[in-house]
Order: structure tokens, then C-alpha cells, then sequence
């Protein structure tokens, strides 16, 4: 089977068509989201599925997590339908997935048991298979607990902990796979007792951790934190009410060292900064977090000394009625940034043209929850799901568990399909993940569209005001 040879440089978007050529006479267009790590190929179009790594629900199907694809093409007689669903046995706190470098198999994770799950997805893109589980993560990691981000590096997949077996607090670390499943390494989140060469900036040192981004032309990678274990698996009123467990989150961003994967620089992001999106164009050199205690957009950014600074730069919403932000997801262009608030289920979209500056430019509530967003790379289609956590999605009626697609008309968006998760009997959908056939040398199920080149950026913007 021939294969494409995968572009690293994620700024080379001008070859898309030369890209497309080299797909062994494939006539779909590819696509992928705009959170991806930079070492896997970006190039735009129509995505053909959709990944969603579920939580099993005690008393819905068979209780099970699971992989579910969903057929996303609009030219396919499938479209919005779940073509397959693969249980993996138990509930484990699906979580977090990512997909592998050469984009041949995508791992995901239990935050509660610690396994990761290893799916082909290349042999048959709608048929995921489960063709490995690694049970001994906390034992190989010296003792990490929690195991969320999956980030591809080359050859390599990183994985951030959000919490340890010794106390199950929030003091973690990254750690590091082969792309076959072999530990190689455990990177552990500077502390005040143990900073590892690292500056600290202000006034934490905390050691907790969450998501993990990489800019690779400046040599750095960029960690946010979260939680511990004993507040993750908490029911979320009883945690809100609980006073010692309200102080156990994380409140740092930290700088490291792409290669050496050493730590450099701590900075103060109070308020627990969650996902982090990094700016694509070779001049911007920033990062989003939003922080979800505080309701803030925080800007991470190199100053024109070199040093790399935080601030935060935009509320999110009234943060005296905490929404809850939860997940983000930039723009190809660096032009937009949509954000996702649990509580009153809001995506809310900002105009990041002047980083420094975002302003809120459109909103619209999507559901009772919210959870995470995906986009694909030419800003035309978005997708949102509902789960947070097992212990922290609402109760009775407001517990809405969906995938809801939406197209972006550079106005407002406008729903496309909608799976209720429940009424499927498969759970709580969590996080997504794309797929397409032409990646892997397989001709379409059904003619696809154009490719569609990212928008202008200020012909983006003008058309959401």
C-alpha cells in the first residue's frame, strides 16, 4: 500500500494541492483539527469520521467506554450516523485520545485505571481495532497517575499525568512512549522542592499538570495543570462545597525545553489553566489557556526581550457566575478562538487578531453541558460533545450527552446533524478525533468536496461581526 509522505511544517499550507497529488490517484480531500501537534500533516478538506473516545455509563448498553466513529462526510449516504462502535471493556474515565505521528493508530486514556488503549486506525479508517493496552503506566512512569494528553512527537507519544499514586494529588509529570508502546522516559513537573533548572516567575511551583503543547521552531513546550485523582473522581457539588479540596488545583503554565525536555520557566496562570492552543504563524510566538475557575482568557507569549511572559487578557463570560470554560480551539489563521463553557453550555467564539486583545464577537448555547470543541482546519465545521468527567456531568435532565455538528457560515453557526449519545445507548461522548480515507491510500466511500483553503484572515473576521 502506498502512503503519503506526511509534511511537518505546518506552515507550509500553500502546497495542499501538491499534498493531495501525491495520494496514489485519491481523489478526497483530507482534513484535521486545529489543535494537532505540528508534526503530523496539515492539510485541508473533509474529514470522512469522527472518533469519539465515550464514557461508559453503568445502566446504558453495555456500560462500557468505547471508540465510536461517526461518518462526518455529507457526500457519504451515512452522514451524521454512527458506523461503528468498538467497547473496550470496563469504564476506565475515557478521557483524552491522540493520534500518533504518522497518524496510523490513536491512543487514549482512563484517568480512574491508568490504561491506554492503542486503536489501528489506518487497516480499516471506519473500523477502528483495539490491537493493544498498556495496563502498566503508573508501575513503568515511577508512579504517575492519570493519564490525559496524548501528543504526538516524532516517533513519540507524550503523555501528560494529571496525578501520583503516593498521594493522589495533583503533583505529576509527562510521560514518555515509543510509537510502539515502549516507555522510554518520565518528566516530572518542576516543584519548589525540586525545580529541575527551571525559573520561578511568581509564586507557584506546583507541579501539577494537564495538556502539553510543542512550538517547535522556538524549541519549546508548553504545560498547563489541573487536578489530582482525589478531586477528579470527586462529585463535583461535593468537591465545589469542600474548601480543602477548592485549593488543590493548579495555577501554573511551565516553559520547557523542546528537546531536552528540561523545565525552563514556571509563570503564575491562577485559576487553573486547562487546554493550551498555540498560534501556526512563524511570527506569532503566543499560546491560549482559558482559566476555568476564573472564567479568563490568559495569553502566554514571548516579550520582545525573548522571555516568556503570562497575562491575563479577556474574561470569559461573568466570571462571578464561574461557567466553567472548558475546552478552546483556535483558528487556523490565529485570526478566531472558540470557547466552551460547561455550565450554561455556551460556545463563544473571540477575534484574537490583536492577542493581547481578544474581544467577543458571538455566542451560542449548544446544549444544558458542554464539553469539547473540534474544528476543522478551514474553520467551516465545528463539533461539540458533552461530558466533562463521570462525577462532574449534571444531573436529571440538564445530564444532555450529545455529539452535535455545526457548519460556520462566517456569521453564525448552523447545526448540520446531532447524536444523542443516551438514546444510542452508548454513553457520555468526550473528546473527538478526525479521520480520512485517502490518508492511508483508501479510495472514498463517496465523491468529497474541494479542498477548502483556510479563509482570509480579515475576510474571516469581517464576516463575524
Amino acid at each position: 500500500m502506498r502512503r503519503p509522505r506526511l509534511v511537518t511544517n505546518p506552515g507550509i499550507l500553500g502546497l495542499c494541492g501538491i499534498l493531495l497529488a501525491a495520494f496514489a490517484g485519491a481523489d478526497a480531500a483530507l482534513a484535521d483539527e486545529t489543535c494537532m501537534s505540528p508534526y503530523m500533516a496539515k492539510i485541508t478538506g473533509q474529514e470522512d469520521y469522527i472518533y469519539v473516545w465515550t464514557l461508559g455509563t453503568e445502566g446504558v448498553g453495555d456500560g462500557q467506554d468505547k471508540l465510536v466513529t461517526v461518518d462526518a462526510n455529507p457526500a457519504s449516504k451515512q452522514y451524521g450516523k454512527v458506523v461503528n462502535s468498538l467497547s473496550v471493556g470496563g469504564r476506565n474515565e475515557a478521557h483524552h485520545s491522540g493520534l500518533t505521528d504518522d497518524r496510523m493508530y490513536l491512543w487514549a486514556g482512563g484517568l480512574d485505571t491508568n490504561k491506554i488503549f492503542v486503536f489501528d486506525i489506518h487497516s480499516d479508517p471506519e473500523k477502528p481495532k483495539l490491537t493493544k493496552t498498556i495496563t502498566d503506566f503508573t508501575a513503568r512512569s515511577g508512579g504517575v497517575v492519570g493519564p490525559h494528553t496524548h501528543y504526538a512527537l516524532p516517533g513519540r507519544m507524550l503523555i501528560t499525568g494529571l496525578s501520583n499514586n503516593k498521594d493522589h494529588g495533583g503533583r505529576t509529570a509527562m510521560v514518555e512512549y515509543t510509537n510502539d508502546g515502549d516507555y522510554v522516559a518520565t518528566h516530572w513537573m518542576p516543584t519548589d522542592d525540586a525545580l529541575g533548572g527551571a525559573v520561578k516567575s511568581g509564586q507557584f511551583a506546583d507541579g501539577y499538570g494537564y495538556d502539553v503543547r510543542a512550538l517547535p521552531r522556538l524549541n519549546v513546550l508548553v504545560t498547563s495543570s489541573f487536578t489530582g485523582w482525589t478531586n477528579y473522581m470527586m462529585d463535583l457539588g461535593k468537591m465545589l462545597a469542600d474548601s480543602e479540596a477548592m485549593k488543590r488545583f493548579g495555577n501554573t503554565v511551565t516553559i520547557w525545553d523542546l528537546h531536552t525536555r528540561k523545565p525552563k520557566k514556571i509563570l503564575d496562570v491562577p485559576g487553573v489553566p486547562l487546554e493550551i492552543r498555540c498560534a501556526w504563524g512563524e511570527e506569532n510566538d503566543w499560546c491560549f489557556t482559558s482559566t476555568a475557575l476564573t472564567s479568563q482568557l490568559w495569553l502566554i507569549y514571548r516579550d520582545d526581550a525573548g522571555e516568556w511572559q503570562s497575562k491575563a487578557v479577556a474574561d470569559i463570560a461573568d466570571p462571578s457566575k464561574v461557567p466553567f470554560p472548558v475546552d478552546i480551539s483556535i483558528a487556523a489563521n490565529d485570526t478566531l478562538l472558540w470557547v466552551d463553557t460547561f455550565m450554561d453550555g455556551t460556545a463563544r467564539l473571540f477575534d484574537i487578531r490583536d492577542p493581547h486583545a481578544p474581544k467577543q464577537i458571538y455566542e451560542k448555547t449548544i446544549g444544558k453541558q458542554l464539553n469539547m470543541v473540534s474544528q476543522s482546519w478551514d474553520g467551516e465545521r465545528l463539533y461539540f460533545t458533552s461530558s466533562l468527567l463521570g462525577n462532574w456531568d449534571k444531573k436529571g435532565d440538564d445530564n444532555e450527552q450529545y455529539l452535535k455538528a455545526y457548519r460556520w457560515n462566517g456569521k453564525q453557526l448552523e447545526p448540520t446533524f446531532s447524536i444523542d449519545f443516551t438514546a444510542e445507548k452508548l454513553g457520555r461522548p468526550h473528546q473527538m478525533r478526525f479521520g480520512a480515507r485517502a490518508l492511508y491510500g483508501l479510495a472514498p466511500k463517496a465523491p468529497s468536496p474541494q479542498v477548502q483553503e483556510p479563509a482570509d484572515a480579515e475576510q474571516a473576521v469581517a464576516k463575524s461581526h
